[in-house]
């Protein structure tokens, strides 16, 4: 069976106990981080937890433990569960206090869960791409905090599923922001389009990572919010995720995206990603 970092012990997950008041469970009042493990390595893992700190004071929650030592917890986690290829996902809530809107005073002890789940790379969809559909953004306005407040997102990942989609590129009016789990990208003339960093989507780890390939092809980046209009115009269109690499968008609400099949740039983007894998795992 799976053992379960709580805290800092790693434990069988019976032996987890969470208490019903805990602000995680009660309020959402916690952050989180989703890791991709290649090869039985973390992928960015610093730029992860550098987020996940990042987190923690825009919410004025104390974290646990230092950097390095919560680095060291994962990778004896990885190890113990003697995962080689999937991922980590660890939270950490204010804890458990009575039930009170503003935070306890005094401070009760922050709570650290993490588990690893076994997944594999989507290649079958990043070979031939996905459909996607717009969906109104209602989320709250610090999309920037990885906060466990996820319902808006929920809803409309829902959307999409219902429709046969995806994913959902989400809009506040005819602006697009981001994904339901993911950050949006349009390319037109050879030029790479993104929302700007800012309170209305998170700055995804894999979003840098792709960033980062545009300038080794060659691709110029502006970022520059697109509107609904603009999105369908694009020669190509990517979202991006640690689960979903660099996945092609070929269609939006039944529109194809250039000529309906992952492009030119797609494809390097693609390749200057996965030689920032382990080689064993390149396709």
């Amino acid at each position: 069976m799976t053992k379960i970092l709580w805290n800092d012990q790693i434990v069988e997950e019976k032996e987890v106990k969470i208490g019903f008041e805990d602000r995680g469970y009660q309020f959402g009042d916690g952050i989180y981080e989703v890791i991709k493990i290649y090869n039985g390595d973390l992928f960015t893992a610093m730029e992860h937890i550098d987020r996940l700190y990042a987190s923690a004071d825009k919410i004025q929650l104390v974290m646990p433990y230092t950097k390095d030592k919560l680095h060291q917890l994962m990778h004896e986690l990885i190890e113990t569960n003697e995962l080689q290829n999937g991922q980590i996902y660890l939270q950490v809530t204010r804890g458990n206090s009575p039930r009170i809107h503003n935070f306890p005073n005094p401070a009760v002890s922050s709570v650290l869960t993490a588990y690893t789940k076994e997944t594999t790379r989507p290649l079958a969809q990043l070979e031939s791409g996905v459909k996607a559909c717009f969906v109104e953004d209602i989320r709250w306005l610090r999309c920037d905090i990885k906060s466990l407040n996820l319902l808006g997102n929920v809803l409309a990942k829902q959307e999409a599923v219902t429709k046969g989609c995806f994913e959902a590129i989400l809009h506040r009016g005819e602006t697009v922001t981001e994904g339901s789990s993911s950050n949006m990208y349009g390319i037109k003339d050879g030029i790479l389009y993104t929302h700007p960093v800012s309170n209305l989507i998170l700055n995804g780890i894999t979003r840098k990572v792709i960033l980062d390939c545009c300038e080794e092809i060659g691709l110029p980046i502006v970022e520059k919010a697109m509107t609904k209009e603009e999105t369908l115009q694009m020669d190509e269109f990517i979202m991006s995720s640690t689960n979903a690499e660099v996945m092609p968008i070929i269609s939006i609400d039944g529109n194809a995206i250039g000529d309906g099949k992952p492009g030119e740039f797609t494809r390097k983007l693609q390749k200057a990603f996965e030689q920032k894998i382990p080689s064993t795992l390149q396709v």
